[in-house]
């Protein structure tokens, strides 16, 4: 299936005003490439991001290490990782020991890891930033979600229960939309009408009774679609993952942690070719103020392992050639310790992207650790790159468009992936 650049533009544009969502000028931009013609078709076909959330801020200089470095061990004192228990990835960078299932994927070319990522005049605010990576709008004046704008885009052009899933109890800011409906997903055994068991007989009624409710909403109201639109997805969607669900035999273990359930439930899902284009799922805990060596070491082995099961899993089942997974946390950590044992807040992390599709290797450049910015790390790369790349180069949308400007993308999505 294609989508064309006019056709992203006219869905993406139905369910309110361009000036609501956009600044004025972004705005006319849009209302000026309307009228183009269709130009540069990108395949849509059956890719999925899926993009995991390192909630609270990662460390990042203990991630990727700049293994050799005198500094480093001079900035981290008891944080400081051994230089002979770090996986080295060349003779200047290693990785934490802890991401060894990633380590493999590295080995097999099939990960990306960009470093000194981060965004003008940053914030150290979890809401701010968080808010700044979802939207991928520093100024704050976006108010959906970047994946939420391209949802828009593609939401006329499949007829599939659902374009995105996310796993947790509420819907990231990432894929907010006024148009599409999102559903979350915490496990699919409380994703279904819940039911009385003394009067199983008459569950029935009671949806049929709750659709007639949201189909009394007036659509001609700004929310009357999505309205409209949330219930009968949430009633699809529930009854396409309870069948998914039951249909799937997982090829490998998955770590037994809620991060690595949330996998094999997207797993699941892409299995069932539900139509789902954008994942999400996050693991909290990386606000590491205090007692970081152990906490981080723990945080980075679920993440590792996860994203590992879901690779081998997709791998078995002939799925891994669709699929690309994205890390992103919504800042990185400064360079020296606290008196408590961990780092606080601060500015440049690394982000992974994981799957067959990539290109692998370290992209961007290690921010450097002479010349610090009040003890914080220089971003060198900035996160909506990233996101282009991912965008155009993987799902086929026109990238400027639902970020409102141009950013050069980075080379990691294999030639034959991105045609």
């Amino acid at each position: 299936m294609l989508i064309s650049r006019r056709k992203f533009l006219k869905t993406s544009m139905v369910a309110v005003p361009a000036a609501a969502i956009m600044p004025a000028v972004f705005s006319r931009a849009v209302a000026a490439s309307i009228a183009e013609q269709p130009s540069n078709p990108a395949p849509l076909g059956e890719r999925t991001l899926v993009i995991v959330q390192m909630f609270g801020g990662n460390d990042g200089l203990n991630t990727i290490i700049p293994a050799g470095q005198g500094t480093y061990y001079d900035l981290r004192n008891t944080l400081a990782l051994n230089e002979n228990d770090v996986l080295p990835l060349n003779s200047q960078t290693a990785f934490h020991p802890a991401l060894a299932p990633l380590k493999e994927l590295w080995d097999q070319g099939v990960l990306a890891a960009v470093e000194g990522v981060g965004y003008p005049s940053p914030s150290f605010s979890h809401f701010e930033s968080k808010d700044t990576w979802q939207t991928a709008d520093p100024s704050g004046r976006m108010l959906e979600g970047w994946m939420g704008r391209y949802l828009e885009g593609i939401a006329d052009t499949q007829g599939d229960a659902f374009h995105a899933l996310s796993v947790g109890r509420s819907l990231p800011r990432a894929l907010l939309s006024n148009k599409v409906a999102v559903p979350s997903v915490e496990s699919v055994e409380k994703y279904m009408f819940k039911q009385d068991p003394r009067s199983n007989s008459a569950m029935l009624g009671r949806a049929t009774a709750l659709m007639q409710i949201y189909d009394s909403a007036p659509e001609a109201t700004r929310f009357g679609a999505l309205l409209d639109n949330t219930i009968d997805a949430a009633q699809r969607s529930s009854d396409a993952l309870q069948a998914a669900k039951a249909a799937y035999t997982p090829a490998v273990e998955y770590p037994d942690t809620k991060l690595g359930k949330g996998m094999q439930l997207l797993a699941e899902a892409i299995d069932a070719d539900l139509g789902i284009r954008v994942g999400h799922i996050k693991i909290r805990g990386f606000d590491t103020h205090a007692d970081q060596a152990a906490v981080h070491e723990e945080l980075l082995a679920d993440t590792a392992g996860s994203i590992h099961a879901f690779y081998r899993d997709l791998q078995a089942h002939g799925r891994d050639k669709n699929v690309v997974v994205m890390t992103w946390s919504e800042f990185g950590r400064r360079a020296g310790p606290n008196a408590s044992g961990g780092t606080d807040h601060g500015w440049a992390g690394p982000m992974f992207v994981a799957g067959t599709p990539v290109e692998g290797g370290l992209y961007g450049e290690a921010p450097g650790l002479v010349g610090l910015d009040n003890g914080n790390l220089r971003f060198t790369t900035d996160f909506r790159r990233v996101y282009a790349t991912v965008l155009e180069g993987w799902l086929g949308a026109p990238a400027d468009l639902v970020l409102g400007q141009h950013f050069e993308q980075l080379p990691f999505i294999k030639r034959d992936a991105a045609a």
